[in-house]
């Protein structure tokens, strides 16, 4: 999918995005970050034809959502942050009823959703009504029905939104697991920075609808002035030099590439320092995301 310019304004005065452009490469778990309000779903909308925009343009597997919204529909499976399904109904039968919104012959629907379930970790509750799912068990009945019509593009809003820690990583557990298991683009959308760390390959970080950064983690540290740390814990009193001493009693370098680090536990040993300890620390998607923010004058998600 791709984005190029796009923009798209509410009422001509409240202007949601701006100047977006981006590309997320076939099969990849795509990371969207921003705080609430920073235009995530807007830009949703606007991949999956919901929203026309107002400037600017996108596409998804070479289709524009604006001018052939039935056939972007047909390759995208969406879960959203308030989507509901029916409580009255158990999870067989409201996966077997979005299935046959989709066009999907009876048989398929029971087979897709026989296996979704099984995947999903759902199987023992396939009987139960959705009204006596847990907030994690629904969300998980939600992704299941947005992957009923074997999507080629997943687009997730906020998927552990109200998920205690636990079950927040086994969602976004099975949400990598799913993407390679069934060879799905995924385009996630969460503030949940930590999470997003484990699954995802690249990043667009969003902030008052415009795009601070986009890239690989290392990339968009390295664009951000972060760098990798060496750290030593030495015997005390050594002060080895390139080094700075933290608050913590390590000494800490910066470094440009992981291959720096044996020269420099070299250098150390060489000039009579013990080493008990060693580390290389890379930036985390927490550290970039805050330095982002921050350089642009905005909220913490």
């Amino acid at each position: 999918m791709r984005a190029l310019g796009l923009g798209k304004s509410y009422g001509g005065a409240v202007r949601a995005v701006s100047g977006l452009s981006f590309d997320v490469e076939a099969g990849e778990v795509f990371g969207f970050l921003g705080p609430n309000g920073a235009g995530k779903t807007t830009t949703v909308k606007l991949l999956t034809g919901l929203l026309r925009p107002d400037e600017g343009s996108c596409s998804v597997f070479g289709f524009s959502p604006a001018q052939k919204p039935c056939e972007v529909h047909r390759l995208c499976g969406v879960m959203t942050e308030g989507a509901k399904m029916y409580g009255q109904m158990t999870g067989t039968e409201n996966l077997i009823f979005f299935g046959q919104a989709f066009g999907m012959k009876d048989e398929d629907c029971r087979d897709r959703a026989r296996g979704l379930l099984k995947k999903l970790d759902l199987w023992d509750a396939r009987d139960r009504k959705l009204r006596a799912y847990s907030t994690g068990m629904a969300q998980r009945l939600s992704l299941a029905r947005a992957l009923m019509n074997r999507p080629r593009a997943l687009f997730l809003d906020e998927p552990t939104s109200g998920l205690d820690p636990e079950s927040a990583r086994e969602v976004n557990t099975m949400i990598a697991d799913l993407a390679r298991a069934e060879d799905v683009t995924v385009f996630l959308c969460t503030h949940q920075l930590r999470y997003a760390q484990d699954v995802c390959s690249r990043y667009g970080i969003l902030e008052k609808g415009s795009l601070l950064a986009y890239g690989t983690l290392e990339a968009i540290s390295r664009d951000a002035g972060l760098h990798m740390r060496a750290s030593l814990r030495l015997r005390e009193g050594d002060s080895p030099a390139g080094f700075e001493r933290g608050g913590d009693g390590w000494w800490y370098a910066d470094v440009l590439s992981e291959d720096e680090m044996p020269k420099l536990i070299r250098e150390a040993v060489t000039g009579g320092h013990e080493i008990y300890e060693a580390r290389l620390i890379r930036p985390t998607l927490e550290d970039v995301y805050f330095k982002y923010v921050s350089l642009n004058g905005g909220k913490q998600p």
